[in-house]
């Protein structure tokens, strides 16, 4: 009788103690489920896709052909400024805040971090800016890129070296070095965030 009893109660106790290991998992389940700060983390960065130097090298190639496109536009009488505007859009992220945006030819102010400040220096005409001739529209036939390296760093690629600017009045070629550094936006679509650009050191002058 009294082995009958002991073997109850150890049956009982170990019930018991798999009623509470169910419990708790099933409570730490429900837990994550219903966190949604959790859950949105989560969705974020599985929907942020993985950048490649293939993606930076299209968006350069991408952004040549935009500047040329402006120009060619400005040369024909078309909507350059429409062309302008899109091209901004599309490649730099000011729509979700500041843009480091240092362009080749800008001294008196030198830093454009707004969408007007890029812009002007793009194709002029802003007041504001009044030593902008608009790099743009000058126009130019071909923009290659040279990149030095490309870095992936988590979800931002940093890409430096020189790019090239062929005038098309055959005038001398323009080379010019920068740094790049791209990061996707809400919609997962690649932007600029950073862009450094200066003409090369010279020490004759």
């Amino acid at each position: 009788m009294l082995n009958f009893k002991i073997r109850k109660m150890k049956s009982n106790s170990n019930f018991m103690l798999s009623v509470f290991i169910i419990t708790f998992l099933l409570g730490n389940i429900s837990c994550k489920e219903n966190d949604p700060k959790e859950n949105e983390m989560i969705s974020e960065n599985e929907s942020k896709e993985v950048i490649t130097k293939q993606d930076v090298r299209d968006a350069q190639q991408a952004w040549g052909d935009g500047i040329i496109n402006i120009g060619k536009l400005f040369s024909e009488g078309g909507d350059y400024k429409a062309a302008a505007e899109e091209h901004i859009s599309v490649f730099y992220n000011y729509q979700e805040g500041t843009v480091l945006f240092k362009p080749t030819l800008a001294s008196e102010r030198e830093f454009r971090t707004n969408f007007k400040g890029g812009l002007s220096y793009f194709i002029a005409g802003d007041e504001n800016y009044p030593e902008d001739h608009g790099f743009a529209i000058k126009p130019w036939s071909e923009v290659r890129f040279d990149n030095l390296e490309t870095k992936i760093l988590g979800d931002i690629a940093i890409s430096m070296g020189d790019y090239y600017f062929t005038p098309t009045d055959g005038s001398e070629l323009v080379k010019a070095e920068y740094s790049f550094v791209y990061t996707r936006d809400k919609d997962g679509k690649l932007k600029i965030i950073l862009h450094d650009s200066h003409l090369p050191y010279n020490p004759a002058e």
